[in-house]
């Protein structure tokens, strides 16, 4: 068994920065050669818990800056004007495009991938969309969906 500290986060193995035993093929073979772990040696054990303070006091700079952020969006609601039809039925459908969007126009830097929406919002009417800043720090936003 051979002793190796993953540079990056291996499915079924561990996350980047652990250290794990692994047979000396498995190693030799793929993880070495792929770059995704290096020998765990006493020198490297010290620059991997370097990168690791290092990466945790910048994380948790951004979970503050973060916090802040959901502090101030807490009673943060938008609308979206669309087209629709008979029974309130929207033409097209509202997307996490659309939201975010919607959430940057008053000044907050939003992408589209915070915005947690299980399907397209497809008929008018008030939701209550998750946006995850951060693993986390998720915050409620009100929507409202009204005719145009």
């Amino acid at each position: 068994m051979m002793e190796v500290i993953l540079k990056d986060s291996v499915p079924g193995l561990g996350k980047r920065g652990d250290m794990v035993k692994v047979k000396d093929g498995y190693a030799r073979n793929y993880l070495l050669p792929q770059n995704l772990a290096v020998p765990a040696t006493g020198a490297m054990k010290n620059v991997i818990e370097e990168e690791n303070r290092i990466k945790s006091f910048r994380d948790d700079k951004l979970k503050r800056s973060l916090s802040e952020t959901a502090k101030k969006m807490e009673d943060l609601s938008c609308t979206i004007v669309v087209q629709a039809g008979e029974e309130d039925k929207l033409y097209g459908s509202v997307h996490s495009h659309d939201i975010a969007k919607a959430i940057t126009d008053q000044g907050f830097e939003i992408d589209h991938k915070m915005v947690i929406l299980e399907e397209p919002i497809k008929v008018l009417g008030v939701y209550t969309v998750p946006i995850r800043l951060h693993k986390e720090i998720e915050v409620p936003v009100k929507v409202w969906v009204v005719k145009e």
